[in-house]
């Protein structure tokens, strides 16, 4: 299982499992930032979950969805870290913010969910 991280405006969370698609990505910033229905239990894919005690050195991906706010400081300074780095940084658009049929950035990888 790979590390990395999932950037949505100026918030983030540190995810283990593998570079997610770009439903995928949606789908986990869903799952982990809004409240869908209450009367069911969040359904998060086995492939991924939230790591909270994880190095940011360890990071080998990184996808940044849109939600029409800026990010914060820490955030950007944090991409431009990984980048640095060799870090992909991909870049889609977010859960609610459709930005037209492709992605934005590093084109998406073929393999990226076996």
């Amino acid at each position: 299982m790979s590390l990395g991280i999932l950037v949505h405006g100026s918030n983030h969370h540190i995810v283990r499992g593998p570079l997610p698609d770009a439903a995928a990505a949606r789908e986990l910033v869903k799952r982990w930032e809004f409240v869908q229905d209450l009367t069911r239990p969040a359904v998060v894919p086995p492939l991924w979950r939230i790591s909270t005690r994880e190095f940011r050195e360890n990071i080998e991906w990184a996808v940044v969805l849109a939600n029409g706010e800026p990010h914060a400081a820490a955030v950007e300074t944090l991409l431009a870290e990984l980048a640095f780095r060799g870090v992909r940084v991909h870049h889609g658009p977010g859960p609610f913010l459709p930005l037209g049929p492709g992605w934005a950035g590093e084109p998406w990888p073929k393999s990226a969910v076996s």
